[in-house]
């Protein structure tokens, strides 16, 4: 029996996007990243962008970093609604920035706000005073090294649903909407 290849471009992206939702989907047909993500994609709860800027405390001076901005609202809230200094949004994928950016352009925040195409584990961070995570457990204990080498002491980090897995005790933990949110400072 032969198979016709064209048929089974829509069963694959079918199966991608039942497997991995439709950021994967999204981004095998289109511009591809500059490695695959770590996460998929899953767009926080404004409830919640709220609750985690206000646990962190964010303030007019504060440079917020969203590892894994997604479509960027954290940043555009940290500067629209908590009045930070800048804040900066990082996502791995083409297609999450150029939402980002798209929401950006019409959220009246100029330009404290950027959106950086880049990998998380390695950009710059060191400007932050306030790190946000949506990431999954295991991403939060590689990336602690990180948070440690590279924040300033006083920098606060706060991540949704995720903790360090032990290997580092959240101070404070909330939950909003039913969903934990956990923060840490640097010493």
């Amino acid at each position: 029996m032969r198979v016709r290849r064209v048929a089974m471009i829509p069963l694959f992206i079918s199966m991608l996007f039942l497997a991995h939702g439709p950021a994967a989907a999204t981004q095998t047909a289109q511009a591809p990243a500059l490695r695959t993500p770590d996460v998929i994609y899953v767009p926080t709860p404004h409830e919640v962008v709220e609750g985690m800027l206000k646990l962190a405390k964010v303030g007019p001076n504060d440079v917020v970093f969203d590892l894994g901005s997604g479509d960027g609202r954290i940043p555009i809230a940290a500067v629209k609604n908590f009045k930070a200094k800048k804040a900066v949004g990082v996502d791995i994928n083409p297609e999450r920035i150029k939402e980002a950016e798209a929401n950006h352009a019409t959220a009246g925040v100029g330009d404290k706000v950027k959106f950086i195409l880049g990998d998380l584990f390695e950009q710059d961070i060191s400007e932050a005073t306030v790190i946000t995570l949506y990431l999954l457990p295991s991403l939060n204990v590689k990336l602690m090294p990180k948070l440690k080498a590279e924040l300033k002491p006083g920098t606060r980090i706060v991540s949704q649903s995720f903790d360090m897995m032990g290997q580092w005790e959240p101070e404070q933990t909330i939950t909003v909407d039913g969903r934990a949110v956990y923060l840490w400072t640097i010493k």
